[in-house]
């Protein structure tokens, strides 16, 4: 774990790789109020050539022990948030890739973005509005939020990059309503999309984690040849 010289503190596990590669780097970024130990769970399942960093979120959250990328307010009209909590995040997230790619000197052609919930919409957000930072993304029981598309700088940009959404159908957090919302509006951009829904709540059960890993190495054995290090 580190906190000098970065902009978020995280965990890392460092990658198998061969000698005088530099490894990809796989990012996983947490949910609203978890921390950086919930997905670094993960790892085990995860190909071991990847260098895995896991952040920790910018916003603590007082009373529940966990962190945020940006807070949420209840409303009798619905969950608001605040448009500058997420500009915030989404430029944090894009300083602290630069910086862990260099700090671990990984590819950075090969910058993997894997998150859950609030770490999914992120995750898009940062793929889609900084082009060609991100090899390729997962995004897991979230969606896609609407200042998102409206960042995108340019589409044509997008030809092409791999994202692989997840959701559940009976997830009570995000409804799965939100997940093929995501679907449809990623569909209108040219990118090389899978999505697919399990029989499982706002969680990662066994049969997506299997599917999302070996996406992930597919994914990595295809770009292997064409990675320049």
């Amino acid at each position: 774990m580190s906190t000098d010289n970065f902009s978020l503190f995280h965990h890392t596990a460092l990658p198998r790789t061969e000698e005088g590669k530099k490894p990809p780097l796989l990012l996983l970024l947490h949910g609203y109020g978890a921390n950086e130990d919930d997905l670094f769970s993960l790892v085990p399942y995860l190909d071991e050539r990847f260098m895995v960093v896991s952040a920790r979120a910018p916003v603590r959250l007082r009373g529940m022990g966990g962190y945020a990328w940006f807070n949420l307010g209840f409303t009798p009209q619905g969950i608001a948030i605040d448009p500058a909590e997420v500009e915030s995040a989404r430029q944090t997230l894009r300083r602290f890739i630069d910086e862990v790619v260099a700090a671990y000197d990984c590819n950075p052609n090969a910058v993997y973005l894997v998150g859950f919930s609030q770490g999914a919409m992120m995750s898009l957000a940062v793929a889609l509005t900084y082009p060609g930072i991100a090899a390729a993304v997962v995004a897991m029981s979230g969606r896609l939020m609407p200042q998102t598309i409206q960042q995108i700088p340019d589409k044509d940009a997008l030809i092409g990059l791999p994202i692989f959404v997840t959701h559940g159908t009976r997830d009570s957090v995000l409804p799965i309503s939100h997940g093929r919302e995501t679907s449809a509006g990623l569909s209108e951009l040219p990118l090389d999309l899978t999505y697919r829904e399990y029989t499982m709540g706002h969680e990662i059960c066994e049969e997506s984690l299997e599917d999302i890993t070996e996406w992930l190495k597919a994914r990595l054995d295809k770009a292997s040849t064409v990675f320049i290090n």
